[in-house]
């Protein structure tokens, strides 16, 4: 095993840290989770009516994107606040931090 493989694993599954967003960034994240819920009660639906196979797997992979795209999102915001201002103030553990981030959401 290697450290990067070691640090994955011994990353915790929550950091306990704490976030304020603005009401705007809550109001949009919250708006696209909740487009994603009906999403998935859709496909909850299909699957009790007896849906075709291909048609239930297209639309998890439309869940699948709308999630990747919820990422993508937050995860730019991360960068832009959580990670810039932790290197401003000399915390660079931070970039490890997101280092080990992004190898947990690329596997």
């Amino acid at each position: 095993m290697n450290e990067n493989e070691t640090q994955l694993q011994q990353l915790p599954c929550c950091s306990h840290k704490h976030k304020d967003r603005s009401e705007k960034e809550m109001k949009d994240l919250l708006n696209r989770l909740k487009r994603i819920e009906g999403q998935v009660r859709g496909v909850e639906n299909m699957l009790a009516e007896g849906a075709y196979c291909t048609d239930i797997l297209i639309q998890v992979s439309a869940v699948t994107s709308a999630l990747n795209s919820f990422n993508k999102e937050l995860l730019a915001s991360h960068v832009r606040t959580c990670v810039a201002e932790n290197i401003r103030n000399g915390n660079d553990e931070v970039i490890d931090e997101l280092v080990v981030t992004l190898q947990r959401l690329m596997k």
